[in-house]
């Protein structure tokens, strides 16, 4: 490899859905795919079938050797593939779900037993005399 050259890295991935259906797939970017996926930007099972858990993930060098790996987890039995899922991530947690949070600014709760708004002190509005039966 040329010195100015920068190593490239190559992902082979599985997702799962909530109800388990496995995908495997393979990428130079997973970051990137990941957001595809999510989005539904990758048309056929794993957009129809919700499949964008990232449950499993192994990174190579080479892309001939990431193709050949893919091609050998295709190649099992189910039972093989969650084998390979369990002993990594037992509990199936989605290993790129902190990848996407979104800041939310929280809301307060209300308690609807102890509501001290205006609105709430005031009661119902009358009804309009523009719009007969609201209010």
């Amino acid at each position: 490899m040329h010195a100015l050259q920068m190593a490239k890295s190559y992902y082979v991935y599985i997702l799962a859905s909530r109800s388990r259906n496995l995908y495997i797939g393979v990428t130079n970017n997973l970051y990137r795919r990941m957001i595809q996926h999510r989005l539904g930007l990758v048309p056929g099972f794993t957009s129809q079938y919700k499949i964008f858990r990232l449950a499993h993930y192994e990174v190579f060098g080479d892309i001939r050797a990431a193709i050949a790996r893919e091609k050998e987890i295709k190649g099992w039995r189910r039972e093989k593939k969650v084998w390979l899922i369990q002993k990594h991530n037992p509990t199936w947690h989605d290993l790129a779900a902190d990848w996407f949070e979104v800041q939310r600014t929280p809301t307060p709760k209300r308690d609807s037993q102890q509501d001290t708004s205006a609105a709430a002190k005031a009661g119902p509005s009358p009804p309009s005399k523009i719009r007969p039966g609201s209010g």
